[in-house]
C-alpha cells in the first residue's frame, strides 16, 4: 500500500494527533519488536511530519545500527553522533541498488534501481577504490557488486555503492577540490540528493579496483557526492576469467 507523504496531520478534530502523538518510547519499542523493518519505518514517515521527523532522527539510525553494527560503530568512532548526509540516506544506501534509470550517469546504461535483501560492505575492499596517497588516512566502505546479467553490448554489469567515513575531512575530497573537478551538470546522489563528483573525470580511479570487483580494467566508473556516498558501475569479467584474474591478485 502506498501512502502519500503528509507534512502536517490531516486527521479529524477527534484524532489523537490533536492531543499529541503516542510517546517516542512506545513507537521505538514497537519498531524494535519488528526488527527495524525498513518498510514499516518508511510507512510511518508518510503519516505526518512528527512521524517523519522521528524516523529521520531515531528510527533510521537504529535500522542502520541493526543492519551493519560494526560499520556504524566505525563511522561514528570519531565522536560524531550523526553521519554525513542523514541516517535515512545511509539506510537507503544499505538496501538499495541505485541502478541508472535515466542513463545520464553511466554512458546511456538504463537499469532501474531496486531494493536488495542484504549486501556486504567491506572496509578492506574500500581501500582498493582510494587513490594511493589517500589510503593511510581515508576510510571507505564499499559493497559487493550487484550483478545485472546479459545487457547486450554492455555485457554483465555490476553496480556498487559505498560510504566514506568523515568525508568532509577526507583527502579524497581535498584532491577533488584541488583538481577543480566539476559536478555532474544534471544528476544528483540518489541517496541524499547532493551534487556528484566523477572520479573518472578526476582521474582518481586506482587500477586495482578492477581486481577487487572482478571487472574489466577500463570499464569502471564511479561518483562521490558531497556527503561521501559513492555509486558506480563496472563490466564484470566472465566467471572463468574472473577466477583466473583472482589468482594473480
Amino acid at each position: 500500500m502506498i501512502i502519500a507523504k503528509q507534512y502536517r496531520c490531516v486527521h479529524s478534530a477527534t484524532c489523537h494527533c490533536t492531543k499529541g502523538h503516542i510517546s517516542e518510547e512506545v513507537l521505538f519499542l514497537m519498531v524494535q519488536h519488528l526488527n527495524w523493518n525498513p518498510n514499516v519505518i518508511a510507512t510511518l514517515s508518510c503519516v505526518c511530519k512528527w512521524f517523519d521527523d522521528l524516523a529521520k532522527r531515531l528510527l533510521w539510525k537504529e535500522f542502520c545500527r541493526a543492519r551493519a553494527p560494526k560499520m556504524m560503530c566505525d563511522l561514528q568512532s570519531s565522536g560524531s553522533h550523526s553521519v554525513d548526509g542523514s541516517w535515512r540516506a545511509l539506510g537507503k544506501l544499505l538496501i538499495y541498488c541505485s541502478g541508472s534509470s535515466k542513463g545520464e550517469l553511466f554512458n546511456d546504461v538504463q537499469i532501474p534501481g531496486h531494493f536488495v535483501h542484504r549486501t556486504r560492505f567491506s572496509r578492506t575492499s574500500g581501500r582498493s577504490f582510494l587513490p594511493l596517497q589517500c589510503r593511510n588516512d581515508d576510510i571507505l566502505y564499499v559493497s559487493d557488486p550487484c550483478e545485472h546479467f546479459d545487457h547486450g553490448e554492455d555485457g554483465d554489469l555490476g553496480f556498487f555503492r559505498g560510504i566514506f567515513k568523515s568525508f568532509s575531512m577526507s583527502k579524497v575530497r581535498k584532491l577533488l577540490i584541488n583538481k577543480g573537478t566539476s559536478f555532474h551538470p544534471t544528476e544528483v546522489c540518489p541517496y541524499c540528493k547532493a551534487k556528484l563528483w566523477s572520479m573518472l573525470q578526476a582521474k582518481m580511479i586506482p587500477q586495482n579496483a578492477s581486481c577487487r570487483l572482478g571487472a574489466y580494467e577500463d570499464s569502471i566508473e564511479y561518483y562521490v557526492c558531497l556527503n561521501g556516498h559513492m555509486l558506480g558501475v563496472c563490466t564484470l569479467l566472465p566467471l572463468t576469467d574472473s577466477d583466473g584474474a583472482s589468482e594473480f591478485q
